[in-house]
């Protein structure tokens, strides 16, 4: 290597120790303890992500676990959904058959599931099926780079280690090494720096095996076989990138104190004594003892109730239909949405007019010419009951929270996103907000109909939002072309919550006892957005 090549590896090891030693103010929570002094940082943790917990990360990258672990039940099917695709890669050789469902694994594959990695591993092969430069092989292992110190850092570490996880190749002589990373789609904003960085610095500095003179990393989509090229340098430009870009990245992701309870939960070894996550026994009205700890919104639930095994594929995040899942109406909808959680929550703390700009539509959004007109005229609705009128300051209101609750009753981690939380008074409103082009006002139970208000009056019945009761409520705006409706449910009254609790166990119990998911065709298979991964739905429509 070049005297330059050795000076920039060089720096990159000084600033990796200046940003491992700095002061550590960090503490974890009680309940756990320290079971290695060597930290190790999967790859996945440098991806910016809300739905990944900081703080989880840090503390299972620097070694620490429960001191009384809790053994669950696990689940019956695969949850992982790029699992059987790897497994049937490391499998394949030559042969493209996936293999069946539950052959060398631990849990059983859903159909939807195998249909999509049937269908990821074509794409795979044609995507690669021939180099255009040199030939790649699998390498036997994945790479590891370790990093170790000559004492204990003011972390209590002995040494650091990132692995990546993905396709590892190497060219015959070792001299390139290549990273494949499977995603679902390539979406238009590529991986943050220092994801990239960390991923070129195991290629270029990672064992086992001689040093390459080159590394690749790339994304491919599962989709369409489509791929993208994330770094292409030599080794010493992938230890510079990572000089400029990995550090500071490394050292927030280690010293995060931040708990960001969600999705995330589902899975976590700390969950049991995690200072952020609230608790709501018997909030779902079911407690059967031994399942496996899951997951629950009312969105998985319409979809559970429509089909158990379109929630599952849902819930496995396989790639949706984009006429059905980004329809004009739908996205217009939630392009309102997304206009007032900005509106309310980092605009002004005036009320909203009918002033509704003719540019409203937020930038992630694409609507045709007469969806913005209708959507503009449905804010423009929004005015008469707009809930700024009851704040008094920023602190009053909360745009689309994350409200996250376990119930310990059936382990379920409960989680909700309201419009909108505003306090009254000392009260807080949870506030949710409908669109329709319709002037006829639904017939029958609220609750039923939208089973979230269920949801909210059980919470706020609760006293689970905090506050004052003596104005706490949930609220129902409709918002039609000839104007809003607002109505308001009394969580506190007797009736209405014995109502929120049977719509939430009606919602919850089957599926709490499902382990299957199986398929139910029917007409809805027409509207299902990833009936293309069901073998038995009949539909073939293009993705």
């Amino acid at each position: 290597m070049s005297k330059n090549g050795r000076t920039v590896i060089c720096a990159v090891f000084n600033q990796l120790r200046k940003g491992l030693n700095m002061t550590d103010f960090w503490a974890p929570p009680d309940g756990i303890h320290r079971k290695s002094d060597v930290v190790t940082v999967p790859l996945g943790m440098f991806k910016s992500s809300e739905y990944r917990c900081p703080a989880a990360d840090a503390m299972k990258a620097r070694g620490y676990r429960p001191q009384q672990p809790v053994r669950r039940k696990k689940e019956v099917l695969e949850q992982f959904t790029f699992g059987p695709f790897m497994a049937a890669l490391d499998e394949d050789g030559t042969d493209r058959a996936v293999a069946p469902a539950g052959a060398g694994r631990a849990a059983a594959v859903h159909d939807g599931l195998r249909q999509w990695t049937a269908h990821a591993v074509d794409m795979y092969h044609d995507a690669f099926s021939s180099h255009p430069v040199e030939p790649m092989t699998e390498a036997p292992v994945p790479w590891v780079y370790r990093h170790q110190l000559t004492a204990p850092d003011k972390r209590g570490a002995r040494e650091y280690r990132i692995t990546v996880w993905g396709r590892c190749l190497r060219s015959a002589d070792g001299s390139l090494r290549e990273l494949r990373l499977p995603v679902n789609r390539l979406s238009s904003a590529r991986p943050v720096d220092a994801h990239v960085a960390a991923a070129a610095l195991v290629l270029a500095e990672g064992a086992p095996g001689p040093l390459p003179q080159r590394v690749r990393v790339v994304e491919f989509a599962l989709l369409d076989g489509r791929v993208r090229s994330l770094f292409d340098g030599t080794r010493a430009e992938a230890v510079e990138m990572y000089r400029v870009h990995g550090p500071e990245a490394l050292a927030v992701l280690l010293d995060s104190q931040e708990y960001r309870p969600g999705t995330a939960c589902g899975g976590c070894l700390f969950l049991s004594v995690c200072p952020a996550l609230r608790k709501a026994p018997g909030l779902l009205g079911v407690d059967t003892l031994g399942r496996p700890r899951r997951t629950w919104s009312v969105t998985n639930a319409r979809n559970y109730r429509i089909c158990p095994a379109r929630d599952h594929m849902r819930r496995l995040h396989l790639p949706t239909e984009d006429t059905l899942e980004r329809a004009p109406a739908a996205e217009r909808g939630r392009a309102v949405h997304a206009y007032l959680a900005e509106r309310h929550g980092h605009g002004s703390l005036r009320p909203c007019t009918s002033d509704v700009p003719d540019w409203w539509v937020p930038e992630a959004f694409t609507l045709s010419a007469e969806e913005r007109r209708l959507g503009g005229l449905l804010l423009r609705r929004h005015a008469a009951v707009c809930p700024l009128r009851c704040v008094r300051d920023r602190s009053d209101v909360r745009p689309e929270p994350r409200v996250v609750r376990h119930d310990t009753a059936a382990d379920v981690l409960v989680i909700a996103a309201p419009d909108l939380l505003y306090r009254d008074d000392e009260s807080w409103v949870w506030r949710e907000t409908k669109t329709s082009m319709s002037e006829r006002r639904k017939r029958g139970q609220l609750l039923e109909t939208y089973p979230q208000l269920a949801l909210a009056v059980l919470l706020v019945a609760r006293g689970d939002l905090g506050g004052s009761p003596s104005r706490a409520r949930v609220e129902l705006e409709v918002l039609r072309p000839g104007g809003a409706d607002l109505e308001i449910i009394d969580p506190f009254v007797p009736a209405v919550r014995t109502a929120a609790e049977k719509v939430a166990s009606a919602l919850s119990a089957d599926w709490h006892g499902d382990d299957r998911y199986s398929a139910v065709p029917g007409n809805a298979c027409a509207r299902c957005e990833v009936a293309r991964w069901c073998s038995v739905s009949g539909e073939t429509a293009a993705v």
